[in-house]
């Protein structure tokens, strides 16, 4: 029987609570795990605790400046990276020259020098880097794969998507670390790094050029005088408008969130309830972006995080008709306790525009757990992944779809610095194609009319 395979967690924060738990309890007949590490003590000392309490596991914790001497202590093979965006290279690469594989949280990195960086590790190491684009496997969207692959409407030449983010999970962005271009890259790189795969995915395809646009109007002081919130603090927390703001998160009011943050800032001084009309913010809140790809399909997408719902609509337009899907995700916060993306069942649909023929739609797959479903799937290929069916969706995703989706943002980034398109070849060397599954060819017959 083979062992488990050990796993260390680098990163301890909101996200990490689901890596952390399958790897201890979910998966624990083919996984183990046997070191957290982070830069908060106390956060440390909390997913310790956790662990005891549940399983009564003892899982050693150590300090970011102590990762080296974690890894030679507690001997893992995977290392799972949750720590900020823009510290994902430093540990994927000392990972990797450490000889550990690596799954990382979505995005890979945040700029092209640390891309790169993490391309050249791997191509000097040989290890292998997982990215968790949880997306692909929610049922919905592993269906819109299926039927392009079906090639239900022939060859894709133009994709509409537009992404919303509500007033809940949209401001949570402007509170926390993700608020500096330099710990996110902003939302073109943290958030729509998950859009850019999907598109990517679907398409079995990878962008040559960008185009963008953005601003930021709706998170600025001028808004909070608009609110007539006109005595401000730098956080929730202390704010004498806390009763007043639409906006207020009660780090004290939630059992989760004060456990994980408010009862830890006395070993960073880190707030996770800044303020989200801070002059201090440097993100864009309404982004817009025209890709060239490599196939030859043109995409027109865009994100805007002041939404009265959460959510996404997308078409695809092609030679035998159109395919257009909504999905609805409820609200919730990061670490808040709710499920994160799950789907409002009136709010999702799935319908087919054939060219010549009445529109019809389509039953949607569905699906139990985080992002409409998607989690509890993604887990399970990567902690058991011999167990599992083999995949013609190829969902599972490596260092190269992380760079891709990584880069149509950093090309936006720069496009909107600049005031001209970008190619993503001017960003990075070496970088290949990702593993996708075929399309449709163009030699198939087009349909007539009857």
């Amino acid at each position: 029987m083979q062992q488990p395979k050990r796993y260390s967690i680098v990163g301890v924060g909101g996200r990490s609570g689901m890596w952390r738990d399958a790897a201890a309890f979910e998966f624990s007949s083919t996984s183990t795990l046997v070191g957290i590490c982070d830069s908060n003590a106390g956060r440390v000392r909390r997913a310790q605790e956790e662990l005891s309490e549940n399983e009564n596991l003892d899982v050693p914790g150590y300090a970011a400046e102590d990762f080296d001497k974690m890894v030679e202590e507690t001997k893992p093979n995977v290392i799972i990276v949750t720590t900020p965006d823009h510290l994902h290279d430093y540990y994927i690469c000392r990972s990797l020259e450490l000889d550990c594989d690596v799954v990382t949280e979505k995005p890979m990195t945040t700029d092209e020098d640390k891309c790169q960086r993490i391309l050249d590790a791997k191509q000097r190491t040989g290890r292998n880097i997982t990215v968790s684009f949880n997306y692909r496997f929610a049922p919905p969207r592993t269906q819109v794969k299926d039927l392009l692959m079906s090639g239900v409407i022939g060859d894709v030449h133009s994709v509409d998507f537009h992404w919303n983010l509500d007033v809940h999970h949209g401001a949570d962005y402007f509170r926390r670390w993700h608020r500096r271009k330099e710990n996110s890259g902003g939302l073109l790189v943290h958030k729509a790094t998950h859009h850019f795969d999907l598109v990517n995915w679907w398409l079995s395809s990878v962008p040559t050029k960008v185009y963008a646009t953005g601003h930021r109007h709706f998170y600025t002081p001028a808004t909070a005088e608009r609110y007539g919130l006109k005595s401000r603090t730098d956080r929730c927390h202390t704010c004498p408008e806390a009763p007043n703001c639409p906006f207020v998160m009660d780090l004290e009011g939630n059992e989760k969130l004060k456990k994980l943050y408010l009862d830890n800032e006395g070993y960073d001084g880190y707030f996770r309830d800044g303020c989200v009309f801070s002059p201090d913010i440097d993100i864009e809140d309404s982004m817009y972006v025209t890709a060239d790809y490599r196939n030859g399909v043109k995409l027109s997408y865009s994100l805007n995080a002041f939404l009265p719902w959460e959510g996404y609509m997308v078409a695809f337009n092609g030679s035998k008709g159109r395919l257009e899907h909504q999905c609805q995700e409820s609200v919730y916060i990061n670490a808040d306790g709710s499920v994160p993306g799950a789907l409002e069942e009136k709010g999702t649909w799935l319908h087919i525009y054939p060219h010549w023929q009445p529109a019809y739609g389509v039953d949607l797959w569905r699906g139990q757990g985080g992002h409409g479903g998607a989690d509890p799937i993604m887990l399970r290929y990567i902690f058991d992944p011999d167990n599992q069916p083999a995949d013609k969706y190829m969902r599972t995703a490596d260092e190269r779809a992380g760079a891709w989706s990584v880069l149509t943002g950093v090309a936006a980034n720069h496009a909107i610095e600049n005031g001209r398109p970008f190619e993503i070849d001017e960003l990075v060397d070496g970088l290949s194609m990702p593993e996708y599954p075929p399309m449709p060819g163009a030699e198939e017959p087009l349909p007539t009319r009857k």
